[in-house]
């Protein structure tokens, strides 16, 4: 059936042909496409994890050293984090159709390279190229699914359903890729991507309006801002990623630091002169933009952060084998799904900003439960972390997401997007860095302290959390009964209390945020942003 609903507010002009455009189809043809789109989101969130499982034996394969295996993680979020700001320029000049389509196209390239490469560099130039694809898909998903939607009601569902589904990719990334290379090896990590992304391809040609091929912007393309954007991004997200290693006062992390300051700063100045701007000052000037999308960015970072340690925690601690660990964290994108369908309910009913502070008081209230986790509570307490940390994330994630994107005319909806994506992209890095961090510092330091009080031979040396707890496993399975259980448990202790402070860490974070989102989000928005209105400088 036709849905011939009106858009309230349209503009004669410049809104109603674009709203007649999507009324024209039919509802079930507009949820296919917004699906199809989301299975690109899913695809995104899948790479961002699915390699991590497949380290071990992708390092043994290709005699990859450690520096060399962390890039071959981490390319994929330095060029997703650098480039989603940019791409969501690209997205509203060369049509979000094309964008999403040339994104899948590349993504599935450098998959199908990296499944083939011969040496750790290679891996890592794929990795790279399929962030960058991921960065041009990424804003594309969003601003179509709001175009497909000009229905506030409608609208609202479609928002919480990508928000869903951006964290089930990430998610369902250990399973996918756990099961993988227990079934054949690493390579199929990469390959998994090819047949996902032809069918999101075959889909989307079929499904996705053309018309959503045609530019949104016509202005000139902004090319120093979008150089100084991407290198600051590019410099900032780089050294989020080596800080843990090299450490946070190394004097190259500091050059690193000032110099994505610069960039940004001078991003910042030319912008504000720019007749053509990659990022609209005046689009991220309102609080209803800026405050949501900050929110994101702390949720993100408390969210992802304990991602990386949980995994670590099921697999180090509770020694669980890779694609079991992935299948425990499940109920993590579950609650997420559950908390994004029951903001709809709150949005319509007092606002996004309720929806917003029930959501980040949920995900605090998590992690106070995570930070009490004593030695040997088993997978219980974690369970009830995740669901918890899932549905607040699902509450505040839906509604910061449709703040942004309702305060955003249609011409300028890629952009809106990138923005969105760009701070959870960034606040998701700095989390992983920041808490892992902070893992790995208690940990070593009460490990060490323990077993040089207990006299031991030598005090374990690593460099992170992840090789301290996996390697203190594997010593004490090599050791006497006696010793092998003093040790495991010295290494169980040392790891809760570490993952504790990381907790703790987390909860401020979203604490801040809630005080944030209190003091400036509003409460509900005077007046949308009228579909196809014009386009802000």
């Amino acid at each position: 059936m036709a849905d011939s609903t009106a858009v309230e507010g349209c503009r004669p002009r410049a809104g109603c042909g674009w709203a007649e455009r999507q009324a024209g189809l039919s509802v079930r043809r507009r949820w296919g496409a917004a699906l199809t789109v989301c299975l690109g989101l899913f695809l995104l969130g899948l790479d961002l994890t699915v390699l991590n499982v497949a380290v071990p034996g992708l390092r043994d394969d290709l005699n990859a050293t450690m520096r060399e295996t962390q890039w071959i993680v981490d390319a994929y979020a330095l060029a997703l984090g650098g480039l989603v700001l940019t791409s969501g320029g690209l997205t509203d000049r060369m049509g979000r159709r094309r964008a999403f389509v040339a994104g899948l196209v590349a993504c599935a390239l450098t998959s199908a390279a990296g499944g083939l490469v011969q040496s750790p560099g290679q891996v890592i130039a794929a990795r790279a190229g399929m962030g960058a694809g991921a960065a041009l898909l990424m804003p594309a998903t969003l601003c179509i699914i709001t175009d497909l939607f000009p229905e506030p009601a409608r609208r609202g569902r479609a928002i919480a359903l990508w928000a869903a589904v951006g964290g089930l990719g990430g998610a369902c990334g250990p399973v996918v890729g756990g099961w993988l290379v227990e079934q054949t090896s690493w390579r199929a990590a990469f390959w998994v991507n090819i047949p996902i992304a032809a069918l999101a391809i075959a889909l989307t040609l079929a499904l996705v309006p053309a018309h959503q091929s045609r530019p949104h912007s016509r202005t000139r393309f902004d090319v120093p801002g979008a150089l100084l954007s991407a290198g600051g991004l590019l410099v900032l997200v780089w050294a989020i990623i080596e800080s843990p290693a090299r450490g946070w006062t190394n004097p190259l992390t500091l050059v690193a630091y000032a110099t994505a300051g610069l960039l940004l700063s001078g991003f910042v100045i030319v912008e504000h002169r720019s007749s053509s701007p990659v990022l609209s000052l005046a689009l991220v000037a309102p609080a209803r933009v800026s405050t949501a999308a900050l929110t994101l960015a702390m949720m993100s970072f408390a969210l992802f952060g304990a991602l990386f340690v949980v995994t670590l925690y099921l697999q180090g601690v509770l020694g669980y084998t890779p694609w079991q660990a992935g299948l425990r964290v499940l109920p993590l994108p579950a609650g997420l799904m559950a908390g994004a369908a029951l903001s709809l309910g709150i949005t319509a009913r007092w606002g996004e900003k309720t929806s917003v502070l029930l959501g980040l008081v949920s995900v605090a209230a998590a992690f106070g439960l995570l930070a009490q986790t004593p030695a040997g509570s088993g997978y219980g307490r974690l369970l009830v972390f995740l669901v918890l940390a899932g549905a607040g994330a699902g509450l505040t994630a839906a509604a910061s997401t449709a703040c942004v994107m309702n305060a955003v005319p249609s011409s300028r909806a890629g952009l809106g997007s990138s923005v969105n994506d760009a701070t959870r992209q960034v606040g998701a890095a700095l989390g992983v860095a920041v808490q892992g961090s902070l893992l790995s510092s208690v940990y070593t330091h009460q490990l060490e302290g323990t077993l040089t009080r207990a006299h031991a031979s030598a005090p374990l040396q690593a460099s992170t959390a992840a090789d301290n707890v996996l390697s203190a496993a594997a010593i004490a399975h090599r050791l006497p009964p006696g010793a092998r259980e003093r040790l495991r448990a010295a290494a169980e202790d040392a790891f809760v209390h570490g993952m504790s402070h990381a907790a703790l860490a987390a909860a401020a974070v979203v604490l801040a945020a809630a005080l944030i989102t209190a003091r400036w989000l509003p409460g509900r928005a005077a007046t949308d942003a009228q579909p196809g209105g014009p386009p802000l400088r």
